[in-house]
């Protein structure tokens, strides 16, 4: 645990020293009101950790942040929440015909002037009324959280909270989805729980320990793309990664998650020699704290998010994946199969 934990930011000068965080040592929560701050504000966490080092993390539950190379986060309000229509619960229904277009939205179209981005703006509108003219039902977008390196085309996510600023504003962001379900199209988001990037200002060593990740590399070190892997058996962690679940159906619309990489998540021994895995508590290869988390979050939206949709990209034919044995049963990792997993 920390030594002290400081807000540190535009309005004490970046001098953390000015307010101090208060530990709730009966739940292990920093925590301080602060009033005068202003929307807009950037500030990160101070943290002085056990071994006396300090640290300068971005807040990882933060609604907006900057974009790289920058990498504070900004006071922002909680999104309101958006209605869940029963004409969009209805068109994710198992009995309606779905048609999805996938894009990545930094390379679906770019100025030809200058070769840059569009804005939330102006893909709402040009790239919905092309979605719309082609006769898809569904826009699934290409994970939209901010992220660090432009090459991962946001796979690798560290503001799980905040939509990315390369194409304007989370206020922009919603607008445009809400400009593709007033031309009937339901938005899908690709949502990456599975791992994050080994960055300074994120998550890595957040209090100077494996706050958020394994602690042991046989575990919470992914080898194929040199990130972290989530902790999956802590209950912060877990309910860290399902409430970003349901927060993007619930402040920003989104009708569904495509939850990536779900192999590398429920198999402990994926992508690994033998004597570079730990076996569960059984002797076996499942991960059983992260299939017990997919099914968790995936009951936790059936329930409080009807009509919304959660696709698997899952290549092993993993069994109950997306087993439903009843229109009450959210008990399976997620409710579809992503076409026994697309990959590009």
């Amino acid at each position: 645990m920390p030594s002290a934990f400081r807000w540190w930011g535009e309005f004490n000068f970046w001098d953390g020293r000015r307010h101090p965080m208060r530990l709730r040592k009966e739940n292990g929560i920093w925590e301080l009101f602060l009033p005068g701050v202003s929307a807009g504000q950037l500030y990160k966490y101070e943290i002085i950790d056990c071994y006396g080092n300090t640290q300068l993390k971005a807040d990882p539950y933060a609604f907006e942040a900057q974009m790289r190379p920058d990498t504070a986060s900004l006071v922002a309000p909680l999104p309101e929440v958006v209605e869940n229509t029963t004409q969009r619960q209805q068109a994710n229904g198992f009995d309606r015909p779905v048609s999805i277009y996938e894009v990545h939205l930094g390379s679906w179209r770019r100025h030809s002037d200058n070769n840059f981005w569009l804005s939330y703006q102006e893909l709402a509108e040009q790239l919905i009324p092309y979605v719309k003219q082609m006769g898809f039902t569904h826009l699934e977008l290409l994970p939209i959280n901010e992220h660090p390196f432009d090459g991962s085309w946001g796979y690798q996510p560290l503001g799980l909270y905040a939509p990315t600023r390369r194409f304007g504003t989370p206020a922009e962001f919603r607008a445009f989805v809400a400009a593709a379900h007033q031309a009937g199209i339901n938005v899908i988001l690709d949502w990456v729980p599975g791992h994050f990037p080994s960055d300074a200002y994120g998550l890595a060593n957040f209090d100077g320990t494996a706050l958020y990740e394994y602690a042991d590399p046989r575990e919470g070190f992914h080898q194929d793309w040199n990130t972290l892997i989530y902790n999956y058996g802590r209950h912060e962690v877990r309910n860290y990664l399902a409430g970003n679940a349901f927060f993007w159906l619930e402040r920003y619309g989104i009708d569904g998650l495509r939850v990536d990489a779900v192999a590398s998540m429920i198999y402990r021994d994926y992508s690994r020699a033998e004597g570079e895995w730990v076996p569960n508590y059984y002797g076996g290869n499942e991960n059983l704290e992260a299939i017990a988390f997919l099914r968790y979050t995936n009951h936790t939206l059936g329930k409080a998010r009807p009509g919304a949709v959660t696709l698997a990209e899952e290549s092993t034919d993993y069994p109950g994946v997306t087993l439903r044995r009843s229109l009450t049963d959210w008990g399976s990792i997620t409710n579809g199969t992503w076409a026994g997993c697309t990959t590009r």
